[in-house]
């Protein structure tokens, strides 16, 4: 099962990013203000540090989580989302006028979900 999926508007912005500026990547590293938003940069223009980990691919586009993070969303699916607004700091998409956001659920394991 995929870690990290995307919703229809979040793959249109992509797109439009990568029109524009090449490859792409994320970044989310958790924590208050922009650091709980996922962070959108040319590939290259972050560089992941030692302990931050790829979870998966977004539209061909790295995503990585720091350490804590991924050991927080350890048994969810995160799903990337695009709306209207602002958003974060350095990130691309504040150029269109858009912000990503990332929601989770929790992944039941098959036998449980059976169950239920």
């Amino acid at each position: 099962m995929e870690k990290i999926l995307a919703t229809e508007k979040a793959k249109e912005v992509i797109s439009q990013l990568k029109e524009r500026y090449g490859e792409l990547m994320f970044y989310m590293s958790g924590g208050c203000c922009e650091g709980s938003q996922p962070m959108c940069y040319e590939k290259g223009e972050y560089k992941p540090g030692t302990r931050d980990e790829l979870i998966g691919e977004v539209e061909g586009c790295e995503f990585y989580l720091s350490e804590e993070q991924n050991q927080y969303y350890d048994h969810s699916q995160l799903l990337l989302d695009a709306t209207p607004g602002m958003g974060g700091g350095f990130s691309l998409e504040t150029m269109l006028g858009m912000a990503f956001s990332v929601t989770t659920h929790t992944l039941i394991a098959k036998e449980e979900a059976e169950v239920v």
